[in-house]
């Protein structure tokens, strides 16, 4: 990297450091904070005696995230209701399925999935798994012999495999849902939703106790139910805009000239929905019309 200022070797990985903190920490707000405390540790460190830039930044933000993770796990215990990760109005560019690997890892449902996997195995899945870091590297950043981290690697990429909620519909198929749901909350009529549904399809909202929601995760005929009744009241349909969030096809309720309730979607590999995410806290809501640049190839992001 002759010849680039250290400025420029940190800004060139940014948007790398950006994505790995989202998608470790769920929270866009706290993955800033974690790359530029990753950027204040570059600026203070003699670049001179870094032979691998972009290994000793990796390090820096991965292990700053874990940092983070610990804090959360403290606030989360007083979280009021169901936690959503916050949501991002995502633009995939003209080739979203250029790696579909990366770009199904930053939907809802992954997210969440992710949440139940110690804060090591988060890590370590999404440097080998996502962002295609090798056994050693990743065995350096956590500071772990590689037969340990091939152990982490590998039980989280079993975990992941047995879950069905990591996949991205196709746009017809997504198409074909938001018009059920919107056919259902303007008539009443769920004849055309229930059949894109599973029988335990769940839906969960996130107010974080700052907005009137549903306190708790209802599942099956429950949610049919609630869509009719409850949504169906609440939201004006005059008021609704269709925004890609996480990658996926979803909906937002507009107040003014701001958001104050978005639903995103999870699929299961044959395009049926069994997760229904609603966020209404405000504090998550506030950039979601800011859209986010998402580079499937490299897993990056920024804004």
């Amino acid at each position: 990297m002759t010849g680039i200022s250290d400025s420029e070797k940190f800004e060139t990985s940014r948007p790398r450091l950006l994505g790995l903190a989202y998608r470790m920490l769920g929270s866009m707000a706290d993955a800033e904070d974690a790359v530029q405390d990753t950027f204040v540790k570059w600026q203070g460190t003699d670049q001179a005696k870094v032979s691998n830039p972009d290994a000793f930044l990796t390090t820096v933000c991965t292990n700053r995230c874990l940092d983070f993770l610990k804090a959360a796990h403290r606030k989360r215990v007083d979280y009021v209701g169901p936690w959503i990760p916050e949501p991002l109005q995502t633009e995939t560019g003209t080739d979203p399925e250029a790696d579909l690997e990366r770009a199904e890892s930053l939907t809802t449902a992954f997210l969440l999935l992710l949440e139940r996997l110690t804060p090591k195995e988060r890590a370590a899945y999404l440097l080998r798994e996502v962002f295609g870091k090798s056994y050693a590297e990743v065995a350096e950043t956590l500071e772990m012999s590689e037969p340990a981290c091939r152990q982490l690697v590998s039980r989280a990429a079993r975990f992941v495999r047995s879950q069905s909620t990591r996949s991205i519909p196709t746009a017809e198929q997504q198409d074909t849902f938001l018009k059920a749901f919107l056919k259902a909350i303007e008539t009443g009529s769920t004849d055309s939703l229930a059949g894109l549904l599973t029988e335990s399809v769940q839906l969960r909202a996130d107010s974080g106790g700052k907005a009137p929601s549903i306190s708790r995760v209802i599942e099956g005929v429950e949610v049919v139910n609630f869509i009719t009744r409850a949504i169906s009241r609440l939201w004006d349909r005059d008021r609704m805009i269709e925004l890609e969030i996480n990658g996926v096809r979803g909906l937002a309720q507009l107040e003014g000239d701001r958001i104050v309730t978005a639903m995103t979607l999870g699929y299961t590999s044959d395009g049926i929905v069994d997760q229904i995410y609603v966020i209404r806290n405000p504090d998550k809501l506030e950039r979601l019309l800011t859209p986010t640049q998402h580079d499937a190839g490299s897993g990056g992001l920024w804004q």
